[in-house]
C-alpha cells in the first residue's frame, strides 16, 4: 500500500564539520594586505632568499567595508605557517574560529555582527624561529532588509544512522547556480575514521554528501555549516548549525519481486528472508536503491485527496524509502498474497511479525534495494545518492570531492 505518512517531515537538525580535499578560501571585496619582518642574516655564504623572514598576505583588505559577516581571514603565507589569528572586534572583544586544514584561511565560527569594525593579526612563524605578523581593520556589511535564508539538515546529533546514511542539506529559498560552489565550500563533514565523500546538488534547494562506499560501521560523522551571514544575491543565509552522530552497525536490505522476498543481511551474512507482496499491475512499486529516511511506529496514509480510488488506513511498523510514498510496512490484510504476488498500491507489504522485527532493528540511513519492478526511482525521490555509480554521483560537482578527516587545526579565542 502507498500514501503519504500524515505529520511526516524531514528531520531538522544541527549541521557540523568537514574538510575538502581542495580547499577553497573565501575573501572580502577587496585586494590583498601584505606584511614583511626585516630579513635577519645567519653568517656569511646564506643567500639573500634564505634570510628572508616569513611573509603574510591577508584578506580582506585594510580599511575595506560592506564585508559580509560570513568572511574568512585570508592567510597566504610565504616561507612559513600560521601560528596564531586573533580577530578583535571594536571593544577588544577576541572573536573564537578555525584555521582550514590547508591553512589558506581562517574562520569565525559564528557570524560576525553587522556593521561593525575588527582588527585580525595574523602571526607566522619559519623553520628558524623567526615571525611575522600582519594586521587588517575592516568593517562589516550591513544588516540586510529581507529575511534570512533558512537551512536544515537531516542529521541529528546524538543519533546512530545505517551505513548508507547521506547528510542533506535543505534551504527554505533558491540556491542560484552561481553561489552553489560558494555554498557548499562552507558545509563540512568530517569522519573518523576518515573517508573519502561529495556533494551533489539535487536541485536548486537541496545538496547532499555521501561517502564513495557505504559508511564504516562504528564511524563518527560530524557535519558543521558555516553559512551564516553567507550573501546569496540580495539575500544572506542565516544559520550556521553543528552536529555529531554515529554509524551504527552494517545491516542492509533486499527487496525481490522475482521471488516475493526482503532479504535481510548483516555485515554481508543473511539472517532473515521474510515474503512480503509489492505493487500490483496499475501501482507497481518503485526500483532502486533506497536509504530509510523515518522509522514511524503507526501513521496513517491517506491519499483521499488524490482522486477516485484515494483510501485512507493506519499502518504499524512503517519506514518510508521515497517522498512519493513508497514504504516498508506491516500489512495484515495481505498476508495472504505475501510471498506469492503483488497486490500492494506501490508499498512493499509485509506481515505484522516480520514488520515489527524490521521496526524494532532497523536505523534511519539502512539501504533497501528494490528490484524487478517496471518503473525506477526518480532522482531525488527520496535519498537516492546510492542510485547512480559514483562517478555519476561526482559528475559536474561544483566543488571538487572531498576527504574527511577526523580534526582540524582549531585557533582558541
Amino acid at each position: 500500500m502507498a500514501g503519504r505518512g500524515v505529520g511526516l517531515k524531514v528531520a531538522a537538525g544541527a549541521l557540523a564539520l568537514s574538510v575538502p580535499l581542495v580547499l577553497i578560501a573565501c575573501s572580502g571585496p577587496s585586494g590583498p594586505t601584505t606584511s614583511s619582518a626585516a630579513a635577519n642574516a645567519h653568517g656569511a655564504g646564506h643567500n639573500q632568499a634564505a634570510n628572508l623572514a616569513p611573509t603574510i598576505t591577508l584578506l580582506p583588505q585594510h580599511n575595506a567595508t560592506r564585508v559580509p559577516v560570513s568572511v574568512e581571514i585570508g592567510t597566504a603565507v610565504t616561507g612559513g605557517m600560521v601560528s596564531d589569528v586573533s580577530l578583535v572586534n571594536a571593544a577588544g572583544h577576541r572573536v573564537a574560529g578555525v584555521m582550514r586544514v590547508g591553512g589558506e584561511s581562517w574562520m569565525p565560527t559564528s557570524p560576525l555582527q553587522y556593521n561593525q569594525q575588527y582588527t585580525a593579526t595574523v602571526t607566522v612563524i619559519d623553520a628558524a624561529n623567526r615571525t611575522s605578523q600582519a594586521t587588517t581593520t575592516f568593517t562589516t556589511m550591513k544588516k540586510p532588509a529581507t529575511r534570512p535564508i533558512r537551512s536544515f539538515v537531516n542529521l541529528a546529533s546524538g543519533e546512530t544512522y545505517g551505513v548508507a546514511m547521506p547528510v542533506v542539506v535543505d534551504f527554505a529559498s533558491a540556491i542560484p547556480s552561481a553561489d552553489r560552489a560558494a555554498v557548499q565550500s562552507r558545509l563540512f563533514v568530517t569522519s573518523s575514521p576518515a573517508q573519502v565523500g561529495a556533494w551533489r546538488w539535487y536541485s536548486d534547494t537541496e545538496v547532499v554528501y555521501r561517502p564513495r562506499s557505504y559508511w564504516q560501521p562504528g564511524t563518527r560523522l560530524t557535519f558543521r555549516s558555516a553559512l551564516g551571514g553567507v550573501p546569496i544575491g540580495n539575500r544572506v543565509i542565516g544559520q550556521n548549525i553543528t552536529s555529531t552522530a554515529t554509524i551504527g552497525r552494517d545491516m542492509q536490505m533486499a527487496v525481490t519481486d522475482n521471488n516475493h522476498v526482503i532479504t535481510i543481511r548483516s555485515s554481508g551474512k543473511v539472517i532473515h528472508r521474510f515474503p512480503i507482496s509489492m505493487g500490483k499491475a496499475s501501482t507497481p512499486s518503485w526500483s532502486g536503491q533506497f536509504v530509510i529516511m523515518t522509522r514511524l511506529y503507526a501513521t496513517v496514509f491517506d491519499t483521499l485527496d488524490m482522486g477516485p480510488g484515494g483510501y485512507r488506513v493506519a499502518v504499524n511498523y512503517a519506514e518510508r524509502l521515497t517522498w512519493s510514498g513508497m514504504f516498508l510496512h506491516s500489512a495484515p490484510w495481505s498476508v495472504y498474497a505475501q510471498g506469492h504476488f503483488n497486490v500492494s498500491h506501490g508499498c512493499v507489504n509485509i506481515g505484522p511479525s516480520n514488520a515489527k522485527w524490521i521496526y524494532q532493528n532497523a536505523l534511519i540511513g539502512d539501504p533497501v534495494s528494490v528490484s524487478g519492478t517496471r518503473i525506477h526511482v526518480a532522482p531525488g525521490n527520496g535519498w537516492t545518492a546510492w542510485d547512480m555509480s559514483w562517478d555519476d554521483y561526482i559528475k559536474d560537482g561544483v566543488v571538487p570531492v572531498t576527504v574527511s578527516v577526523p580534526s582540524t587545526y582549531a585557533i582558541a579565542p
